[in-house]
């Protein structure tokens, strides 16, 4: 449960670092960053159990999950520039 808690705390702060570093106009409201976050620190950390970083249930680092969100913020600006 206190890895649940954990991930989804970092991932909050994540999701607004990663929307501040990632370049571009990402027009999108604090609560879809959050979850984008959210969703980043959860990729991360299974990313890195998959490649033996952390162990399996273990949550990601912090700075792996601003990379991992930065990854989704470069997948969600392809995903809408293709529906444009």
């Amino acid at each position: 449960m206190m890895h649940l808690l954990g991930t989804l705390f970092i991932g909050l702060i994540v999701g607004f670092i990663a929307r501040a570093l990632k370049p571009g106009d990402d027009s999108m409201g604090w609560i879809m960053t959050a979850l984008l976050g959210v969703a980043g620190s959860f990729v991360a950390g299974y990313v890195g159990a998959g490649l033996g970083w952390y162990p399996p249930g273990a949550p990601a680092g912090f700075i792996a999950s601003v990379v991992g969100a930065i990854v989704l913020l470069f997948l969600w600006g392809l995903i809408k520039g293709k529906k444009n």
